[in-house]
């Protein structure tokens, strides 16, 4: 199933969002509603909540009387620990439940206020962020929701800044004009992102190939790829040696295919196969067939793994190789080669928009691959010897 966490600060409008894509058919796993519902009359995390902080929190009718907590449970630190101790193993508990309850092709929407601030972006396949302008949210949280305009300031500076959330999202909405334009890029999303992934990861569906098109630099792609490793590192684990950005992306001024690639070092070939499964479920199918590199300076060639990105919108190429040979170095040597020494970045960048412009109606990179790669054994050569020469070490 496909895990979309979507989230947004205090009044952007994100349950316009949330509402939507369950028209569409997503699973939609509501985390406010339910951390309401496990502290609801007669269950035990209200019964512990009483036990923690005392009667008076509990309104007439037996009912949690929300301000009344917040008064006790956020008047110090150790107060807001116990609180959040009581609710949040409850919610996530209940959270797991609904997900695995869910059908295999499901595209589960996981609406959570604070996905940020908690730091749970890597847990899922794709990251929707639902946004508006402060004032905009400021008038909305005063206007709808009777909020004193000095609260809705305060509460939207308590929450994660702009800059943190842009961090983590794969999808931005601007939901600060009329609702029509967010659902018209809802529906989008549904159709043209969402939906192709979850077939993309549950039939480990490969690539379609194309032919090479150089773009010029983006300098979001560093933050992209930082959003697919963290959610390698959190399916690796301890298994990974590293994990790093690679290839032409990751040289700042280089224009490339808009392809990140990525790789995942680990000790043995044995490890990356025990990996796969685990990776191809978090979005990164694993591509069949048997893969490696062209030795350098060497006979044969090197075996690696190798998977593709799932998300239609973010190709993605993860290249799996094993401390066992010298390939994940090589990896990691050429681009910061590149990004050293300019001559030779803009000497590389000439030969792949030539290789692409030759190439532009084959339909695949193969050829456009195998002919550029006469300029990069040579560059290899020329990388070891600046290595050698700086003392250069992964």
């Amino acid at each position: 199933m496909l895990r979309v966490g979507l989230t947004g600060g205090i009044g952007a409008g994100k349950s316009t969002v949330a509402n939507r894509l369950s028209e569409h058919g997503a699973v939609l796993i509501d985390s406010d509603k339910i951390a309401r519902e496990v502290v609801e009359p007669g269950t035990p995390g209200l019964a512990e909540l009483v036990e923690a902080f005392g009667e008076d929190i509990l309104a007439s009718d037996g009912s949690l009387d929300r301000a009344a907590l917040a008064a006790k449970a956020f008047a110090d630190e150790d107060s807001r620990k116990r609180l959040n101790s009581i609710v949040h193993p409850r919610v996530g508990a209940r959270t797991a439940e609904l997900m695995a309850a869910a059908a295999p092709d499901a595209i589960i929407v996981h609406d959570i206020p604070l996905l940020v601030e908690g730091g749970l972006a890597p847990m899922y396949h794709l990251v929707v962020m639902v946004d508006a302008p402060e004032e905009v949210r400021v008038r909305r949280l005063v206007e709808a929701r009777g909020m004193a305009e000095t609260d809705a300031r305060a509460r939207i500076k308590a929450q994660a800044t702009t800059d943190q959330r842009r961090a983590v999202a794969d999808v931005w909405f601007d939901n600060s004009g009329a609702p029509d334009i967010v659902l018209a890029e809802v529906d989008a999303l549904w159709a043209d992102r969402l939906t192709p992934f979850e077939a993309n990861v549950r039939l480990r569906k490969p690539r379609a190939p194309m032919s090479p098109k150089i773009a010029p630099y983006d300098e979001t792609w560093p933050a992209q790829a930082e959003r697919a490793l963290a959610r390698i590192r959190v399916v690796v684990g301890d298994n990974a040696v590293r994990v790093d950005h690679i290839g032409s992306t990751s040289v700042p001024g280089l224009p490339a295919k808009d392809i990140l690639d990525l790789q995942l070092t680990v000790s043995t070939l044995d490890k990356a196969d025990e990996l796969a499964d685990a990776l191809s479920d978090a979005g990164f199918p694993r591509a069949e067939g048997e893969w490696f590199d062209d030795a350098h300076g060497e006979e044969g060639t090197w075996p690696k793994r190798f998977h593709f990105g799932g998300d239609p919108r973010r190709p993605v190429n993860l290249h799996v190789r094993s401390q066992e040979t010298p390939a994940w170095r090589l990896a990691l040597l050429f681009p910061e080669w590149l990004r050293r020494n300019p001559g030779e970045r803009d000497a590389y960048a000439a030969v792949k928009n030539a290789m692409a412009a030759k190439h532009a109606s084959d339909g695949t990179v193969e050829q456009y691959t195998d002919e550029k790669q006469v300029w990069v054994d040579a560059a290899f050569a020329r990388a070891d010897a600046w290595a050698d020469s700086t003392g250069w070490t992964p």
